[in-house]
């Protein structure tokens, strides 16, 4: 009889340790800002957030596959409307935070031009993340466009799958330079590693990154799921985005 209560006791505090865990996909920029988040929101609350960290675009193919995430963090806001817009989550998205693009090198290069530093004979691999399936992508591009540069360059690019493999190019140093997120550049880990310049935000959309709850995190963990959304708002976790750059609005 004792073994069964036992038996039953450590099966409840199993349920209880599951209940007390969440899994949020995360678009590759936000995963440095997320570490802080996840520690913060433990600290306070007890609950643990596991992170699934890849391109917005393709985290969005796997969530329509079934993926048993609880919540959504974007780079975008299209992706999240998509997902609501056909019953994958259960509420409108929100722009939680927005992203500013950088051109970020480990190489002696001089980035005094700004985007136009791209055109340095010097610069021969450009980084930047495959625009059908990263937001950060998108907006590089446009930004390419929008300074007169992109036909010159078109052929220097080199298409990373996110903004973390952007950044891989460019840390490994197999480009010479890349246009990745600012969160990256000003990340503990990555803070003091080689120079990077703004792009001027004039050249590029706004980067609306926004958060949905997904079906299966107001299914099955619906209380805890709702304590993080509410988190990404709070004081604390704005000021959190802040620190890794984001513009809060």
């Amino acid at each position: 009889m004792k073994k069964i209560v036992l038996f039953l006791l450590l099966s409840l505090a199993t349920i209880n340790i599951i209940a007390k865990e969440i899994t949020v996909a995360t678009a590759a920029n936000v995963q440095y800002a997320m570490e802080e988040l996840k520690k913060a929101f433990k600290s306070s609350t007890g609950i643990t957030v596991r992170t699934v960290v890849a391109s917005s675009g393709k985290l969005a193919a796997q969530i329509k596959s079934g993926a048993p995430f609880d919540l959504f963090l974007s780079a975008n806001i299209k992706y999240p409307k998509y997902l609501r817009q056909h019953g994958f989550a259960v509420n409108d998205p929100k722009i939680y935070a927005y992203g500013s693009l950088v051109l970020w090198t480990l190489k002696p290069i001089e980035l005094d031009k700004g985007i136009k530093s791209l055109l340095n004979p010097k610069i021969e691999r450009i980084a930047i993340p495959n625009s059908k399936n990263a937001p950060y992508g998108t907006q590089a591009v446009i930004a390419m466009k929008n300074a007169g540069i992109y036909k010159k360059i078109k052929s220097k690019l080199i298409y990373a799958e996110s903004v973390s493999q952007t950044n891989q190019y460019i840390v490994s140093k197999a480009v010479d330079a890349g246009l990745t997120a600012k969160s990256v550049v000003l990340s503990p880990k990555m803070s003091g590693k080689g120079e990077f310049v703004n792009i001027n935000p004039t050249l590029y959309s706004p980067i609306e990154q926004g958060v949905v709850i997904l079906k299966h995190g107001q299914q099955k963990k619906p209380k805890e799921t709702k304590a993080f959304y509410e988190f990404l708002f709070s004081p604390q976790g704005k000021e959190i985005f802040k620190k890794f750059g984001y513009i809060i609005k």
